[in-house]
């Protein structure tokens, strides 16, 4: 009777003791070592996700990347534009040599000008078109062409200086270093061929009876790269800062975009057709519109031999196929505007697509003035700026309607 009592009563104490253990684990203490155990391990896995993320591109560095490739794109138009003045005042043949770091400071005394201006009468464009030239008209073409150089150096430290600073800082994907290398490398080409060009306005020419001026091929490939650095700087910005609209792939929107980017096509034809308007003064054979001379087709269209010759080298025949691809890039842009209508498409897209319609009116109206009142300077100037405009409208139309990233 007594062990049978004292059997119950250990074993109703080994109970008691196991539900005393159970609460114990679940006391106060215990949950906030446990509570304080998680959130340890929580904040270490959180710093190295900030630490990983911190460490890689993300929408806040896409951002400033994206703002730092339209801000350089914006000085890639500025270089285009002053190169475009320099060219209608005849500055650009006024610098005879060509020093990366040395030309940068322009002449300071009064025998340094002499010195500059006595190396610039040894040269065709003096001898032949400037040979009553004096000192003061020869530093405004000078400072014109200076002003030209500097912007160019300029340009190239806004790519490449913050190139080396984003990439230390992780700011590049992969695709993404490609594409800057490549624009900084483009940089460095595209001041190599300005000098290329200019030498071919210093050089004798004995067998040519024409005023000295650059080749009209050099300068078009001149202006063509830099169109083409531009363009890949504002759409490599743009596709960075502007979101892919969500747009249901339907065929009349594939339509639309490759009508879009046949435009776009057109408008950077058209616009390097008037590099070789400037390199042979086209603008000035010609001078009525819509007819030349009182006929939709002149004479001497193809006087050259070969006939291929015409199209690069007849000042005629590189004006009317100007007059041509400018219309027909009216055309275009036009029935890109009509066919959007009939679309349902986002906001931002259908501003683009009308500022572009509203721009083109306004290229076309000034070209026509340009031509009628003899290439002024200050409107042939704007109507260059209207063609880089036209193609700025263009990139974004084509940016707002490019396909969503799979």
């Amino acid at each position: 009777m007594l062990i049978s009592s004292l059997r119950t009563t250990i074993f109703c104490g080994c109970r008691s003791a196991g539900k005393g253990f159970q609460y114990s684990t679940r006391s106060p203490l215990r949950k906030w070592l446990l509570k304080r155990g998680h959130s340890t391990v929580t904040v270490e896995g959180g710093a190295s996700t900030s630490a990983a993320a911190a460490s890689v591109p993300n929408a806040a560095s896409n951002r400033i990347v994206g703002r730092w490739l339209l801000g350089c794109s914006g000085l890639v138009v500025g270089a285009i534009v002053l190169g475009g003045v320099t060219r209608l005042t005849e500055s650009g043949l006024s610098m005879v040599d060509w020093h990366l770091v040395r030309e940068m400071k322009p002449p300071q005394s009064e025998a340094e000008w002499e010195a500059e201006f006595s190396k610039y009468q040894q040269f065709p464009e003096f001898k032949i078109l400037n040979h009553n030239m004096t000192l003061p008209e020869f530093k405004f073409i000078f400072y014109m062409e200076w002003g030209h150089r500097m912007w160019g150096r300029l340009v190239g430290l806004a790519y490449i200086l913050p190139t080396i600073y984003f990439w230390k800082k992780g700011y590049f994907t992969r695709s993404m270093k490609g594409k800057v290398l490549g624009l900084c490398g483009f940089v460095f080409f595209q001041g190599l061929l300005g000098w290329y060009m200019v030498k071919s306005g210093l050089e004798e020419k004995p067998e040519s009876h024409d005023i000295p001026r650059v080749s009209q091929y050099r300068l078009s490939a001149h202006l063509g790269s830099a169109l083409l650095l531009y363009c890949a700087s504002m759409w490599t910005g743009l596709t960075l800062l502007l979101p892919a609209h969500r747009i249901a792939e339907t065929k009349k929107l594939m339509q639309l975009r490759r009508f879009a980017k046949g435009t776009g096509g057109l408008v950077f034809l058209t616009a390097l057709s008037g590099a070789f308007v400037a390199g042979l003064d086209a603008g000035l054979v010609y001078n009525s519109f819509p007819k030349m001379a009182d006929r939709w087709i002149p004479d001497d269209l193809l006087a050259f031999s070969p006939t291929l010759k015409n199209f690069f080298e007849n000042p005629t025949t590189v004006q009317f196929d100007h007059r041509i691809l400018g219309i027909t890039s009216l055309t275009a842009i036009t029935g890109l505007y009509l066919f959007s209508r009939r679309m349902m498409l986002p906001k931002r897209a259908k501003i683009a697509i009308s500022l572009l319609a509203a721009m083109a009116y306004t290229q076309v109206a000034l070209g026509i003035a340009t031509l009628l009142l003899y290439v002024p300077t200050p409107l042939a100037a704007t109507h260059q700026s209207g063609s880089v405009a036209l193609l700025s409208l263009a990139i974004w139309v084509l940016a707002e309607l490019r396909r969503m990233p799979k």
